[in-house]
């Protein structure tokens, strides 16, 4: 196996090749407005990290958020892109999952990371393998009772220390943590997710609900 994985929900562009066993290269970049522009140079320097072409891949794994709409669909479209051209499976997996298990934490915690509009989108988890609520998307006051005293990973947790008053690295999400959580799964025989975004609201930008309609005279 030669998997492919990437993952834009977060302000991380993050790539990274897992043969299998481990990773053999991985790339990440922390720029929340430039996704479209740094996922095709990441996937090409992974893989000329790993001395390998793009056409040996035999799988791609994708982040499917929750994340913002106009950053998740650069990772996810590029993804589907991939799959197609190179005629290899495409698979799902929550980047809420992927931060937990980059924690290595094996006690109950919670991943937060930025949803802007001063929320967070966020899980609770028993480690780092299992989660225990859907991903869902709040103000921390509204949580504040439920994550109080647990341990919480992710931007959204640091942001917000008086929610989170155990708040810890990493910051991000990471493509080599989502290829061996990706890796691990597939290789117990599980079924990962179809690579559908999740959202969890609409989109910022908004059709105007009174514009003028402009017709010829």
């Amino acid at each position: 196996m030669l998997l492919l994985a990437l993952d834009t929900a977060t302000p991380a562009v993050t790539v990274a090749l897992h043969d299998g066993t481990s990773v053999v290269a991985s790339s990440s970049q922390v720029d929340a407005r430039r996704h479209g522009e740094l996922l095709l140079p990441a996937v090409d320097r992974v893989l000329a990290e790993a001395g390998t072409r793009l056409d040996a891949v035999t799988a791609v794994a994708v982040g499917v958020g929750p994340g913002p709409y106009t950053g998740l669909r650069v990772g996810l479209m590029t993804a589907d892109a991939f799959g197609l051209a190179l005629g290899v499976p495409v698979h799902g997996l929550c980047t809420l999952d992927a931060l937990a298990y980059a924690s290595g934490l094996d006690e109950p915690f919670v991943v937060a990371t930025d949803a802007r509009r001063k929320e967070v989108y966020w899980a609770r988890y028993d480690n780092a393998r299992t989660r225990v609520t859907e991903p869902a998307v709040d103000r921390p006051a509204e949580i504040a009772e439920t994550v109080a005293g647990l341990p919480a990973v992710g931007a959204g947790a640091l942001l917000y220390p008086d929610t989170f008053a155990r708040a810890r690295g990493p910051e991000h999400v990471s493509a080599a943590a989502l290829a061996s959580l990706a890796a691990e799964r597939l290789g117990a025989g599980e079924e990962l997710p179809a690579p559908r975004p999740l959202y969890l609201r609409r989109p910022d930008a908004q059709v105007p609900k009174n514009y003028k309609v402009v017709t010829p005279k």
